[in-house]
Parts: C-alpha cells; sequence; structure tokens
C-alpha cells in the first residue's frame, strides 16, 4: 500500500519542526497550549493511553490512537515513539482528515 498519508504528513510536520515527540515533551506542550493534535501509538499502555486522553480532554485536544511506536518514529525519522504532539493546526487538519479515511479511532 505504500506509506500511509498520515506518515507522511507528519515526516513533512517533523522536517518542518512543527512535532514534539516522547511523552514529557508531548505533555508540555499539551499543557503550554502549542499542540494541535496529539497522537498516541496503539500499542503504547493503557496507562499512557489513559493519561493523554484524560489530559487532551482536560486541555481540549484532538488526540488519535494510530499505528504502533515503531511507525510513528520511523515516519519521524527517530526510534520508537509512543506518543508525539503537532503543533501546526494545518498539518493536524490533514492528518485527522487522513485517520478519519483510513478509519483508525479519533477520540
Amino acid at each position: 500500500m505504500g506509506q500511509s498519508k498520515v506518515l507522511s504528513l507528519i515526516g513533512l510536520a517533523t522536517k518542518a519542526g512543527k512535532t514534539a515527540s516522547g511523552e514529557f515533551c508531548t505533555e508540555k506542550e499539551v499543557k503550554s497550549g502549542h499542540a494541535a493534535l496529539v497522537i498516541v501509538a496503539d500499542d503504547a499502555s493503557e496507562n499512557t493511553k489513559k493519561k493523554f486522553r484524560n489530559m487532551c480532554d482536560y486541555y481540549h485536544v484532538p488526540i488519535c490512537f494510530y499505528e504502533d511506536k515503531d511507525t510513528l518514529g520511523h515516519a519521524m525519522g527517530k526510534q520508537f515513539r509512543a506518543s508525539l504532539a503537532i503543533l501546526d493546526e494545518g498539518f493536524a487538519k490533514g492528518i485527522r482528515k487522513h485517520i478519519d479515511t483510513e478509519d483508525h479511532t479519533i477520540a
């Protein structure tokens, strides 16, 4: 199927300096109001998912669960990433649109 549009957009956003990844950085961006979208790997621990779900609810940031840690990390040119924040509204909208069409869960 080739690389999904979502992963391509994550890659582009990363190159543009519009992503933050890893639990600590993602959390910091959500709390500072810079996160336009949070993506958590489907294979992240239930604890991690719950933590980000609650945090995003509280700060009104859209969150989605997508692919696995390996795939997300790879899209960013890094190793495993369980969570990342998209810091740009345009990228966030594009990613959400494609996640919708690829039929993954958006909370």
